[in-house]
């Protein structure tokens, strides 16, 4: 992966020849043209606890029309941190009541709150090609 400075407050990750651009707010001295890097961070928990709810429907030939994942963030006013955060797993009239707590224990599975539950070691340095 490659990030590269794209003007402004602008920075972009180069993945597999997609692009994921990120901005800041204005009121930190962004244009708001693409969510922070940080949102992006929380978007990710979400998609990924999203993705394994999908495949699991897909593997039991369940419609997923009408589910939806809505999470939600509680923060720290010390810190500003994340203290708490619920995927409300919304299910549609007639989905199979079978399947409710397979469906929360499959999200739970999520390999980005993995990696935060058993975080990386980090090390940052600086190089001149």
């Amino acid at each position: 992966m490659e990030i590269t400075f794209d003007g402004g407050k602008i920075v972009t990750a180069h993945i597999r020849g997609f692009e994921v651009k990120t901005d800041q707010p204005v009121s930190n001295g962004g244009t708001e043209t693409a969510p922070s890097p940080f949102e992006l961070y929380l978007a990710s928990l979400g998609t990924c606890a999203a993705i394994y709810v999908k495949s699991f429907c897909d593997n039991r030939q369940i419609s997923t029309e009408g589910v939806k994942l809505v999470q939600k963030t509680s923060f720290s006013p010390e810190t500003g941190l994340p203290v708490k955060i619920v995927f409300d797993i919304r299910l549609p009239a007639g989905f199979p009541e079978k399947y409710r707590e397979s469906l929360i224990n499959v999200a739970a599975l999520c390999k980005v709150k993995k990696s935060i539950l058993s975080p990386p070691a980090f090390e940052i340095i600086s190089s001149v090609p």
